[in-house]
């Protein structure tokens, strides 16, 4: 009988162990797939001229945060707006705001969108350096754009749904470009390309391309010039001709500026709140300062006093 019971107590515990052995080599719940602001999964897409800043936000977000993990997907801006609409990301970084019947679409299916400002960015001119071209007027700018006479260059456009040619459309009052004289490639890289292999146009871009190229467009970049833009009479900035640098940016002088934002359509407190909340909070606006944009709000230096 003690025979029978010892092997019995040797079956039960050689159970117990093989039970906790499984329990232990179960495969584990992936933390990306825990959603809260600071872990998860997120696609989101960005307005294409902007892509640079987003970029460096990201790779810092994801460093700082390592179970939060962002796939970021560069479209020109109507494509981007419309992944918001059609329910294919939640979260967009744009050069504007959404309309009032884009908020309504997403209000009738009872979500809030969420719009942060974070940063102010510059639409460049670009000209090749060996061309004479050093500055122009918005005036010229306009009158190119409705099709009437002027000395300007041709003009080059990143893409024909991008948010400079949404900008620049707006600015002259005109809902498509000319047909002669004014072209739209595909992208911000392709744009500075012709500049740099053509000396007869101007290129407008987003100007984080110009301060934060790719490694493969550096020698390209080195081959064209930023130029100054002088704004119409009774305007501000109609003085001089100024460039979009950080100073000119924050003064309101360069005249091609535009707002940045994160919309975030989630509906709940996911990543793309905790992702917004890093862009507008002081780590965030210091990589901004960093690539050459204004931030929407100035960090604070702190500066040592050693006695």
């Amino acid at each position: 009988m003690n025979f029978i019971k010892k092997n019995a107590y040797l079956l039960v515990a050689f159970v117990i162990c093989l039970a906790i052995v499984s329990c232990s080599q179960s495969p584990q719940k992936d933390k990306k797939e825990v959603h809260t602001i600071l872990t998860g999964r997120l696609t989101m897409v960005v307005d294409e001229s902007l892509e640079p800043i987003v970029e460096d936000q990201m790779i810092v977000f994801e460093h700082t945060y390592v179970d939060a993990d962002i796939t970021l997907k560069s479209e020109p801006e109507k494509r981007a707006v419309n992944s918001l609409l059609n329910d294919s990301v939640k979260v967009a970084v744009l050069a504007r705001k959404l309309t009032e019947d884009e908020r309504k679409f997403f209000e009738a299916k009872k979500i809030i969108p969420r719009e942060a400002r974070f940063a102010t960015d510059g639409v460049a001119l670009i000209a090749n350096r060996s061309s004479n071209d050093s500055t122009v007027h918005v005036d010229d700018i306009i009158k190119k754009l409705r099709g009437e006479d002027t000395d300007l260059s041709t003009l080059v456009f990143d893409n024909p749904n991008s948010s400079t040619v949404r900008y620049l459309q707006e600015l002259a009052g005109i809902d498509q470009l000319p047909e002669d004289g004014v072209y739209a490639l595909s992208s911000n890289a392709d744009v500075i390309r012709y500049v740099y292999e053509n000396t007869h146009a101007i290129g407008v871009i987003g100007i984080n391309w110009i301060f934060q190229p790719d490694p493969e467009l550096k020698d390209f970049v080195e081959g064209v010039k930023i130029l100054g833009v002088k704004n119409q009479t009774g305007s501000k900035g109609d003085d001089d001709f100024y460039k979009p640098s950080q100073t000119n940016l924050a003064l309101g002088t360069y005249p091609l500026a535009r707002d940045l934002y994160i919309i975030n359509c989630q509906g709940i407190k996911g990543l793309g709140l905790g992702f917004s909340a890093f862009l507008t909070g002081e780590r965030g606006q210091r990589i901004v300062l960093k690539s050459g944009l204004m931030p929407d709000s100035i960090p604070p230096r702190e500066i040592n006093i050693i006695e």
